[in-house]
């Protein structure tokens, strides 16, 4: 018995975690995926395609305000702000008339700066956990259920054998 509730919690914790990857598979694949492809265009027009890719998703899932925060609300979490700057790049790279090859390529190096955080490593701007927002404080109990689901889905059997090795020791 003592098995079977092994396996059914270690399958739970797998379960939410493969689920929890999921979720961030698909936000990559319609937002930060086509953010950094933005940031990587080296035309004004590509930059505009890949940028409204994303911002069209974000809209239509309704991704466009909040704070994506379970304890307190931080400025890396404003959605908002976030939304709007992408918003407003994508306003300035429509409305760009200039054929100065310089414009061109400070727009693009302004964009790059936006979408990008550069530091130890190089990474797309995103507010933290926005591939499962709304439901943020769902999905962190659901992680932290899942952790001790399969630490305690993988203690069980030690725990047995670890009874069943002093036992046959005390009989001896």
């Amino acid at each position: 018995m003592k098995n079977i509730a092994s396996v059914l919690l270690i399958l739970f914790s797998l379960t939410i975690f493969g689920l929890r990857i999921s979720k961030k598979v698909v936000f990559k694949q319609n937002v930060s995926g086509y953010l950094k492809r933005a940031a990587d265009a080296n035309t004004i027009e590509l930059a505009e395609e890949e940028l409204t890719k994303a911002i069209t998703y974000l809209e239509a899932e309704n991704l466009t305000s909040g704070y994506t925060s379970i304890l307190w609300q931080t400025p890396d979490e404003d959605i908002d702000f976030w939304y709007r700057n992408l918003k407003a790049s994508q306003q300035e790279l429509q409305t760009l008339e200039s054929e100065s090859a310089l414009e061109k390529t400070n727009v693009l190096i302004k964009l790059r700066e936006t979408l990008l955080d550069t530091g130890e490593s190089t990474k797309v701007t995103v507010p933290d956990g926005l591939s499962v927002y709304p439901n943020n404080k769902m999905w962190a109990a659901l992680m932290l259920l899942a952790t001790l689901a399969g630490f305690f889905g993988f203690m069980i059997p030690i725990i047995e054998a670890d009874k069943k090795a002093k036992a046959a020791a005390a009989k001896e």
